[in-house]
């Protein structure tokens, strides 16, 4: 078993792994993505959450309920999901802003071309020139860098997001496709309640008639019937819900999307395993998010620290002239280099508010960080101990069909032995059936947990979904 949550607050162990950069704040020019991603890792294998499910590859782990149909869903739903195309649109707008920042890496001009012809007191001139001004501003201090490194993690920081989202369609995808499996299933076994139900309405009635039975038994047997034939319209809208909901998920209409009935899904070996779940916690893109957010912040209050110190560049300009003509004919050549420092001294207060106000937003930022990494922790813990409760739950659902199953087939040899009335044996049947019912629900429920589950340990799998 893994340790408790609190445990780790008792030993102190997240309290050094969440300082780790404490240290970076004014001796580091940017993060070490590297060195936070490796302690980390380190200090969620110190939890050992998830240790008792370690195993196979959850890579495709939807794969192993053997559904084609489900496989084209999710393949679909990764090329057509509206929002995952909004998400990577915005990241090539972040990967197009970074390399505008690395541009200023080099020098910046312009190429200019003119032409003049003037007359003055009758007498025309002509004039040309041609020529390119050069501005390079010189990264002595480490500015331009620190602006290259805010805008490389938040080109990081977006494929992160998307990476997440990509988790949560999947997700969806796989929990909507049971749910709509399952409700197909309830709505099979609530139709045989309702048929069992009007074959006990019809023995009862003739018992009534016979004098041998009493309304009240009737009535009772009635309104059951009426109970069950009420949640024939809910079944069927929770179906269409949840075809409208894959519908979207996939980039379609709900009227576009034509789902088989597959009873086995439900009945599938579908195990929860992981290969290094301590690595599926620390990958999590919620977590590396905001860790390339904390980057992109601590990375633009460096550049605000530097923007304090003097911009130092150089200025050019070379081209030819020619007074005579517009066709830069008998041309003279003019070159100019100008060296320049530029040191913003009466700005100084609002350049020293500009510079405080960032760090305490990278402050911010490395906050928001330690308290994503905690309800990834919590919501991992808390999806396993749900894992475990659903197969609790599961078991005892088997079990108390299992005995009602029995118990219906004691009935059927104690009425061909004419030892039990008929309406006995119907009243048998209705407890298979609600076991039965009650068996697909936990079945249900012990599915979407182990979804939820892989949803949770989610940082080796979905790497792998762009290579599908």
């Amino acid at each position: 078993m893994h340790k408790p949550l609190h445990a780790i607050f008792k030993h102190g162990k997240l309290v050094s792994a969440m300082l780790l950069a404490g240290a970076l704040a004014g001796c580091a020019q940017s993060v070490d993505m590297k060195e936070q991603q490796v302690s980390l890792t380190q200090f969620v294998s110190d939890t050992q959450i998830g240790e008792q499910n370690e195993g196979a590859s959850e890579n495709n782990w939807w794969r192993r309920l053997d559904s084609p149909q489900l496989n084209n869903l999710v393949t679909d739903a990764l090329a057509m999901n509206h929002d995952l195309k909004t998400s990577q649109l915005q990241l090539d707008a972040a990967i197009a802003r970074l390399g505008a920042a690395r541009a200023d890496y080099y020098p910046q001009g312009s190429l200019s071309v003119g032409a003049e012809r003037s007359s003055l007191d009758g007498a025309i001139t002509r004039q040309s020139n041609a020529g390119v001004n050069v501005n390079w501003q010189l990264d002595l201090f480490g500015r331009i860098t620190a602006l290259v490194d805010a805008a490389n993690a938040g080109a990081l920081n977006q494929a992160e997001q998307l990476r997440a989202l990509q988790v949560e369609v999947v997700s969806a995808v796989v929990q909507g496709y049971v749910s709509y499996q399952g409700n197909v299933q309830k709505q099979a076994i609530i139709e045989m309640q309702i048929e069992a139900l009007e074959q006990s309405i019809d023995v009862l009635k003739a018992r009534v008639e016979e004098g041998v039975a009493n309304e009240l038994d009737l009535n009772r047997t009635l309104a059951q019937l009426k109970q069950q034939q009420a949640l024939i319209p809910e079944l069927s809208y929770l179906q269409y819900r949840d075809l409208a909901t894959l519908a979207v998920l996939t980039g379609r209409l709900a009227s576009d999307i034509t789902l088989i009935e597959e009873p086995e899904l439900l009945s599938h070996e579908f195990s929860v395993s992981f290969n290094k779940a301590s690595e599926a916690m620390a990958l999590r893109p919620d977590i590396t998010s905001a860790l390339y957010q904390f980057s992109q912040a601590y990375s633009l209050s460096v550049a605000a620290s530097k923007a304090l110190l003097p911009d130092i560049s150089l200025a050019g300009f070379a081209g030819v002239v020619s007074l005579t003509s517009n066709d830069l004919e008998d041309t003279v050549q003019q070159w100019q280099v100008t060296p320049k420092v530029e040191w913003s001294l009466l700005s100084y207060p609002a350049l020293l508010a500009q510079r405080d106000a960032q760090q305490f937003l990278s402050e911010a930022a490395y906050s928001d960080y330690q308290s994503k990494v905690l309800k990834a922790i919590s919501d991992s813990e808390l999806t396993l101990q749900r894992l475990v409760k659903q197969q609790q739950q599961l078991s005892y659902a088997d079990q108390r069909f299992n005995y009602a199953n029995k118990a219906f087939g004691q009935a059927q040899a104690m009425y061909q032995e004419g030892q039990i009335p008929y309406l006995e044996l119907l009243d048998a049947r209705q407890d298979v059936l609600i076991a039965q019912e009650n068996a697909v629900d936990s079945t249900i429920a012990s599915l979407q947990a182990k979804v939820s589950a892989y949803q949770a340990f989610n940082g080796r799998w979905s790497f792998e979904l762009n290579n599908l």
